[in-house]
C-alpha cells in the first residue's frame, strides 16, 4: 500500500506539493492565541474563594479561562446545545443537514446546526457576518481546533467566553452575576438557566422575556428527567425555582487588594495569600469602628495583617467602608502618612545595637530646647527623668529627641535606608530632629513589613543555632503558593543584632494599658503583643502596629484628605482595633530569648547607667557589643552627722563621726520635675550650719534657656506678651531674687515664676536665693 502510494505522488509531484501546502495551510490556520479580548483581574483567598474582582479594560465582566467546568452546567449545556460533542470532530453533518433544510424552507435562518467547537471558533472570530463562506471556515477551523485541544479544554473556552447578555461574559461571572454563587454551588435549575442563555443572551434582562426564558429552562429540565439525568422530585422541586432577577454585585471583600494586585498582575487570576475567614472577621472590626469614628468625623481605617514566618499578607483592608465623598476609593495601606511615634523603637532598637543605650538607663526628660527646636510631651507633662525602656512604652516624645540628638541624626537616617520605607526619601537635614516624632512620611505596607522582618529576625536566629539570613529584610508576598528564599546564613547581622531586637520588642509589650482610658475594654491580657502606636501633629494620623511571634498586625486610622480632628490618637483611635484584629488571630508564643546575644552586666540600681563603687547595684542582661555607656554620675557619697540630718565636713566635725552614705542626686532641673512624681526622692541635705558649704548646683532655668533669641507674640489688641520667666529650685521653698540687667524685679518662694516685658536686645536674667546661690542666662529679644 505504501508503495502504491509512493509510486502515485512519483507521478504526480504536483499533487504532492498541492498536499504539502494544504496541510501546512491546515496546520497553521488555527491562530496561536484563540482570544485576544481582555479579561478582568481576579483574586481569589488561598482558600478559592472570590475575594473580588476588576472589571476587563473594554468594560465588558470576562474572567480569564476556567480550569473546569461543573458536572450539572456541563449535562445541561451539552443536552442543549451539542449532545454529540464528545463523539464529533468538531462538526455534526447529521445537525448541519437539518439547519440547511430548515433554513432553506423558512428562507431564513431559523436554525444554526453548529457544535460547541464551532460555537467556540465563532466566538474566537468576534461574530463575523453569518454567510455560508463564513461557516465552511469555521467548520474547517473547529476541525483543527479539535486536533489542538482536548475536548474538556474546549469545554473550558466556550464556559469562559460565551455571552450571558449584558456586559456578562463567561460562566463564572453569570453564576456571581445572577445567581450570587460559585459556578459549583449552582442547583439544576439555575445550571439549566445559565445554559440556554448564550443562545438568546437578551433574554435575562430582569423583567423582560421572563416567559420566553422559563420556557426554555422547563423545556430543558424536563429533557433531562425523560434522560433520566434527574428525578422526579429534583424536576418538580427545579421548575419552582425562580428566574434571576436584579443582577448581584460581585464579591468585594478586598476591593483595595484587589486593585493592588492588578497593577502588576492585570488581567490575571490570582490565588492569594489572603485568609477567607481572617478577611471578613477584620472587615467587620473596621466596618464597627467606623460607625464609631465616624461620629468624630474621621472617616477613613486601614488594616493589613502578615504572617511573620512566610511574610504573606494575611488580610488587606485599604480603606473603611465610607463614601466618595470621603475618598473610598483611596488604598490607605499604600498611602504615605506621617509616621507620628512608630519609628521609635527602631531608634531604641539602633541605641542599643549600637552599644550606646542601657534599657533602664535614665534619660532626661525636661523642657528642652535644640537649636531653636522645642519638643513637646503629648500629655505637656515631664517626668524630669525616665528609664529608657518606659520612656518608649510611654512613647515619650522629649526623650526621643534626646536620644536621637545623642545618637546621630545622619546615622539613624542612614540605617532607615535598609528598610525601604516608603515616603521616607528626604534628607537627615531635610527631617532634622522631627524624624523620630512624624517629621518623615510613610506607609502601613512598609512599616508592617520592617515589624516583621525584625520579628522574623529574632525567629530565625533562634531557630537556626545562633544564625542570620542575608535576606532578612525582604517584601511581603501576596501568592498562596509562594515562598521566599531568605538566603543564606551568616553570623553577621542584617542591621540590628537579635538580641536588641528582643529587648526592643519587651519595652513595647510593657505597654499593658494606656494611661488615662482604664474603663476601655481592651485585649485579652494574657496574650503577649509587642505593639507601639503613634499620633501625627495635628491628630491627623493614628496608627497602631502589633507584634507577635507568628503575626504583624498594622492599623492607621485617619482621614484620608488630612483633615485633622481631636482625639483622634493611636491609642484611642487605632489601638481598639488593632487588638480586636488580635482576638481573631490564634495565640501566639512570645518570642525566645536569643541567649548567645547576650552578655551580663553590673549596672546602677536606680540610673541604670554601668555601675560604679557607689552605686547600688543589680545585674542584667545586654547585647553582647562594645559598650559605649558611661559609669553612673547620679551617685555620690555624702557625709552625714549621726542623726542622718545634715550634711558636714572636715570643716564642722572629725569625720570619724560621720556616716557615709551613697546617695541618688540629680541635676536641679531634673530633679525639680521627678520628685514629683516619685515620693521616695530624697534631695540632698543641707550642710550643717557650722560648716562651710562645698557649692554644688541648686537652680536651673526651666525657660528660656540661655542664649535663647525670643521673640515676644503680639495678643489680640496689638500688644506685645510677656515673657515667663520659670526656674527649678532643689528646695522650693527657698526664696529667691530675680534681677534683669542687674536690676531688682521681685523676689518668689514655692513657684519660681516671674513674667516680664524686656525690650529689644540683649538681656542677662540673673536669680540669687536666700543662701546665696546664684544663676544667670542671657537672651536675646527680637
Amino acid at each position: 500500500m505504501k508503495e502504491r502510494l509512493f509510486k502515485i505522488l512519483k507521478k504526480h509531484p504536483k499533487k504532492l506539493l498541492v498536499l504539502a501546502v494544504f496541510l501546512i495551510a491546515y496546520y497553521f490556520c488555527l491562530p496561536t492565541v484563540l482570544f485576544n479580548a481582555p479579561t478582568a483581574t481576579v483574586v481569589e483567598s488561598k482558600q478559592g474563594e472570590l475575594l473580588g474582582a476588576k472589571i476587563a479594560d473594554d468594560g465588558q465582566w470576562r474572567f480569564p479561562v476556567v480550569d473546569s467546568v461543573p458536572f450539572k452546567f456541563k449535562t445541561c449545556l451539552l443536552n442543549f446545545e451539542d449532545a454529540y460533542f464528545y463523539k464529533h470532530p468538531g462538526f455534526n453533518p447529521v445537525s448541519m443537514s437539518k439547519a440547511i433544510g430548515a433554513n432553506v424552507a423558512a428562507g431564513k435562518t431559523v436554525r444554526g446546526g453548529s457544535t460547541l467547537t464551532q460555537q467556540v471558533i465563532r466566538l474566537s472570530r468576534e461574530y463575523k457576518s453569518r454567510s455560508y463562506a463564513e461557516k465552511f471556515v469555521e467548520l474547517i477551523l473547529a476541525t483543527r481546533l479539535e486536533f489542538s485541544y482536548s475536548k474538556e479544554e474546549i469545554l473550558n473556552l466556550y464556559a469562559s467566553h460565551a455571552p450571558f447578555g449584558g456586559n456578562v461574559v463567561g460562566l463564572e461571572v453569570a453564576s456571581w452575576r445572577y445567581f450570587g454563587l460559585l459556578p459549583h454551588q449552582l442547583s439544576w435549575a439555575e445550571s439549566a438557566t445559565l445554559a440556554v442563555l448564550p443562545n438568546a443572551p437578551s433574554l435575562i434582562y430582569p423583567g423582560k422575556n421572563q416567559s420566553k426564558l422559563l420556557l426554555k429552562r422547563n423545556r430543558l429540565l424536563l429533557k433531562l428527567f425523560n434522560q433520566g439525568v434527574i428525578d422526579g422530585t429534583t424536576y418538580n422541586l427545579a421548575l419552582l425555582e425562580d428566574l434571576p432577577q436584579k443582577p448581584y454585585a460581585l464579591p468585594r471583600y478586598a476591593s483595595h487588594f484587589v486593585h493592588y494586585v492588578a497593577k502588576t498582575k492585570k488581567g490575571q487570576r490570582i490565588k492569594s495569600s489572603i485568609n477567607q475567614e481572617l478577611q471578613r472577621n477584620v472587615n467587620a472590626i473596621v466596618r464597627k469602628q467606623y460607625n464609631t469614628l465616624k461620629q468624630n468625623l474621621v472617616y477613613n481605617t486601614a488594616v493589613l495583617v502578615l504572617d511573620v514566618k512566610t511574610r504573606k499578607v494575611l488580610a488587606y483592608v485599604g480603606n473603611a467602608p465610607t463614601d466618595k465623598d470621603h475618598e473610598k476609593d483611596v488604598d490607605m495601606v499604600q498611602a504615605n502618612r506621617s509616621t507620628g511615634s512608630v519609628l521609635k523603637p527602631l531608634l531604641y532598637a539602633a541605641m542599643l545595637d549600637g552599644g550606646e543605650l542601657l534599657p533602664d538607663m535614665l534619660v532626661p526628660d525636661v523642657p528642652t530646647q535644640i537649636a531653636g527646636y522645642t519638643p513637646e510631651n503629648f500629655n505637656e507633662s515631664y517626668s524630669g527623668a525616665i528609664e529608657a525602656k518606659k520612656a518608649l512604652a510611654r512613647s515619650l516624645n522629649i526623650p526621643a529627641v534626646r536620644l536621637l540628638q545623642s545618637y546621630g541624626l545622619e546615622k539613624f537616617r542612614d540605617q532607615l535606608n535598609v528598610f525601604e520605607l516608603g515616603g521616607l526619601n528626604k534628607t537627615a537635614d531635610h527631617y532634622g530632629l522631627t524624624l523620630i516624632l512624624g517629621g518623615a512620611e510613610s506607609n502601613l505596607w512598609d512599616l508592617c513589613k520592617t515589624y516583621a522582618n525584625l520579628a522574623s529576625t529574632v525567629n530565625h536566629y533562634n531557630k537556626s543555632s545562633s544564625e542570620y539570613f542575608k535576606n532578612e529584610f525582604t517584601e511581603p508576598t501576596y501568592f498562596h503558593n509562594s515562598t521566599l528564599d531568605f538566603g543564606a546564613k551568616s553570623q553577621s547581622k542584617t542591621v540590628f543584632d537579635a538580641g536588641s531586637i528582643y529587648l526592643t520588642f519587651e519595652a513595647m509589650k510593657e505597654v499593658n494599658r494606656p494611661e488615662g482610658s482604664e474603663s476601655w475594654e481592651f485585649y485579652d491580657s494574657s496574650k503577649e503583643i509587642a505593639w507601639k502606636t503613634g499620633t501625627s501633629f495635628g491628630n491627623k494620623d493614628a496608627w497602631a502596629i502589633g507584634v507577635t511571634t507568628d503575626y504583624v498586625v498594622g492599623v492607621w486610622v485617619g482621614n484620608a484628605d488630612g483633615e485633622g480632628r481631636p482625639n483622634t490618637t493611636g491609642v484611642s483611635s487605632a489601638a481598639p482595633i488593632l487588638f480586636d484584629v488580635f482576638d481573631v488571630l490564634p495565640n501566639s508564643t512570645w518570642f525566645s530569648k536569643p541567649l548567645d546575644e547576650f552578655v551580663s552586666v553590673v549596672v546602677c540600681a536606680e540610673s541604670g547607667y554601668l555601675a560604679t563603687e557607689v552605686c547600688p547595684k543589680k545585674t542584667i542582661d545586654i547585647p553582647k557589643k562594645q559598650n559605649y555607656v558611661s559609669a553612673c554620675t547620679y551617685h555620690e557619697l555624702v557625709h552625714l552627722d549621726q542623726h542622718r540630718q545634715f550634711r558636714i565636713n572636715s570643716s564642722c566635725e572629725d569625720l570619724s563621726n560621720t556616716v557615709t552614705a551613697s546617695w541618688f542626686v540629680l541635676p536641679p532641673l531634673m530633679e525639680y520635675y521627678y520628685k514629683r512624681t516619685h515620693p521616695s526622692y530624697k534631695t540632698l541635705p543641707e550642710f550643717r550650719n557650722d560648716c562651710v558649704s562645698v557649692m554644688v548646683p541648686t537652680m536651673e532655668f526651666i525657660y528660656p534657656k540661655d542664649r535663647s533669641r525670643i521673640t515676644l507674640a503680639k495678643n489680640f489688641e496689638g500688644k506685645k506678651n510677656e515673657l515667663v520667666l520659670k526656674l527649678a529650685h532643689a528646695k522650693p521653698e527657698t526664696r529667691v531674687f530675680w534681677y534683669l540687667n542687674s536690676t531688682y524685679l521681685k523676689e518668689t518662694k514655692d513657684f519660681h515664676e516671674l513674667a516680664i516685658l524686656p525690650d529689644e536686645g540683649d538681656h542677662t536674667i540673673s536669680v540669687v536665693d536666700e543662701l546665696g546661690n546664684e544663676a544667670s542666662i542671657v537672651i536675646t529679644i527680637q
